[in-house]
């Protein structure tokens, strides 16, 4: 069975633009339970032209209502972010940044507004360099700094001001089904022979049966004509922006070999300086000895 390739900008959009299954997968990924899930897609236009067309990126903003084990309930903003380059750490904070100084993201309780926590999830398309798991969950904890005693309690001013993330890796996904997350997460997994073909083929019947409204989903992407022309927009968009990168990575070991080189240049400079001043130190010392006889 042939779905669309998730790992494509719009055809993920289209699936997590479905709130039910947004819902399922956020529930599954934060191992909370999603009560109210709103979302606010923000739209971003890519700024590698393409003639007269332009790829519309996706940043993915849920503000979703959490029960607790207690009983409770918190108000979060959830951030789905999906990056095909390392160098996109910088539009990640600039992203957060934006998070935190918007002043939609507050909830009221009581006779006060509140500010919501931020949970960020970040589907990476390249490879971490020291961490080799499909998913890293990434939580603070709050210690006395002085024992080093953690301390099991929460508080509205760290919690304001620090976030919680969770890092997919998806080409830590191959083979791995060591919990119901992971397989639900199969979708996204990439064929080794094919570096990013618009469709992959999956079995339904080894899919998880609760989730399989996201294979039904990514079935429809795939018959969707709006969704198969841009997945051949984003090939050359990306493919432009894999080629910049490279030229700017030889342009920038240029520049270093040429600073090396000058370097070395000044280094030698500097050695026949200092020769020069030790043989003028020698011969004003000779004329001194001379002199004196």
């Amino acid at each position: 069975m042939q779905i669309a390739n998730p790992v494509y900008d719009v055809v993920f959009k289209y699936l997590m633009a479905d709130n039910s299954i947004a819902k399922k997968i956020i529930s599954l990924i934060i191992g909370e339970e999603i009560e109210n899930l709103d979302f606010q897609p923000t739209e971003y236009s890519d700024d590698v032209d393409k003639g007269n067309r332009s790829l519309t990126v996706y940043r993915l903003d849920f503000a979703a209502t959490v029960r607790l084990p207690d009983g409770s309930r918190k108000r979060i903003i959830i951030e789905i972010q999906k990056a095909k380059f390392a160098t996109d750490i910088m539009r990640f904070r600039n992203y957060l940044g934006k998070q935190y100084s918007n002043k939609n993201n507050v909830y009221e309780e009581g006779n006060r507004s509140k500010a919501c926590p931020i949970l960020s999830i970040y589907f990476l398309g390249h490879r971490l360099d020291n961490v080799h798991v499909p998913v890293t969950r990434v939580e603070r904890k709050y210690y006395d700094n002085a024992t080093g005693e953690e301390l099991p309690v929460r508080e509205e001013f760290i919690e304001s001001l620090t976030h919680d993330s969770f890092v997919i890796q998806i080409s830590e996904l191959r083979r791995k089904r060591r919990n119901l997350l992971e397989k639900v997460l199969a979708v996204f997994e990439q064929p080794a022979s094919v570096k990013t073909p618009h469709f992959l083929d999956i079995s339904e019947s080894e899919y998880p049966a609760e989730y399989r409204e996201v294979i039904r989903r990514l079935i429809q992407a795939a018959a969707e004509p709006q969704v198969r022309q841009t997945m051949d927009v984003e090939d050359e968009i990306i493919e432009e922006l894999g080629s910049l990168e490279r030229i700017i990575a030889v342009r920038d070991k240029t520049i270093d070999d040429q600073k090396r080189e000058l370097d070395d240049k000044d280094r030698e400079l500097s050695d026949k300086n200092k020769a020069l001043d030790d043989q003028k130190k020698l011969i004003e010392e000779l004329k001194r000895q001379l002199g004196e006889k």
